[in-house]
């Protein structure tokens, strides 16, 4: 069993640097930073945790500065997306982003992606709320694309472009992990489409024994290996921690507030001791 974090970096909390350090010192595998590139001032869009917006939504650093920060500040530690928004992003340019943190770091990068819930804040990158799947999953194929081949070209109806030529490729091979968030209708069949990992997020105490049976059973339908899955908003107990390995989990990540110092190092310790003892 892996064990990772997750939390907004933002000037409230460390550094994404001595974030890394603190997480490797403590024995974690991976560090996730999720992303909002902006908060709409007139957002109608209700957040799905169900109260106020969080404070740290529209203050987080860019998840790809944050990673090569905390990358070259560790050694071993896996940093990552958790989630990137795709939808919002040029996919030739985030290729390059994640293809340069990849590379800097010797193959340490997980690339958790997500379709997001803002609607207001997808318009304002020019992608539709009624599309965002479609635009997801093609950007991810011409990443794919760029990653893997020294000439690529990619034609879809978001994501159109002739022949080009784009270093660096990743270290990891073929690619970093996608770890595709989400826990839809029809997010199983993403996962099987162009995912390497599923990435759902735990709400209550929901069970995902048989959504794992069932990605694997796809998997295997479609002529794949079974498919890795990582639980976002790990539970912090060992009760809840062995119910989630024994259905099927390989990985949990917690989630931090992004408080400073003073209040986050001690949270850290609390879930470095609770991992040791439960490993």
């Amino acid at each position: 069993m892996k064990f990772g974090l997750a939390i907004f970096p933002t000037a409230d909390t460390l550094p994404p640097a001595d974030l890394g350090r603190e997480a490797e010192a403590r024995g974690f595998e991976s560090i996730l930073f999720p992303e909002h590139t902006h908060i709409p001032a007139a957002r109608t869009t209700p957040w799905p945790g169900g109260a106020d917006l969080p404070h740290e939504y529209p203050r987080n650093l860019d998840p790809f500065v944050a990673m090569a920060a905390a990358a070259t500040a560790t050694k071993s530690l896996k940093v990552g997306t958790g989630i990137c928004l795709v939808i919002q992003r040029d996919p030739i340019v985030m290729a390059k982003e994640v293809a340069s943190v990849d590379f800097i770091s010797g193959g340490r990068v997980l690339f958790g992606v997500g379709g997001g819930w803002n609607v207001e804040e997808m318009a304002n990158h020019g992608t539709e709320f009624k599309s965002r799947w479609k635009v997801m999953r093609e950007r991810i194929e011409a990443m794919k694309e760029i990653w893997t081949r020294e000439e690529a070209t990619y034609h879809g109806e978001h994501v159109n472009f002739d022949a080009i030529w784009c270093w660096p490729k990743p270290a990891a091979k073929p690619h970093p992990p996608v770890l595709v968030g989400g826990h839809g209708p029809r997010t199983l069949q993403r996962v099987v489409r162009y995912g390497d990992e599923w990435m759902p997020l735990l709400r209550g105490d929901a069970s995902y024994a048989g959504d794992i049976k069932k990605l694997n059973d796809m998997a295997g339908e479609a002529g794949r290996d079974p498919i890795p899955a990582t639980l976002f908003f790990a539970p912090p107990d060992p009760a809840g921690l062995e119910r989630y390995r024994e259905e099927g989990f390989h990985r949990m990540i917690s989630y931090l507030p992004a408080l400073g110092a003073n209040k986050l190092l001690p949270k850290m310790d609390v879930l470095a001791e609770l991992v040791r003892n439960f490993n």
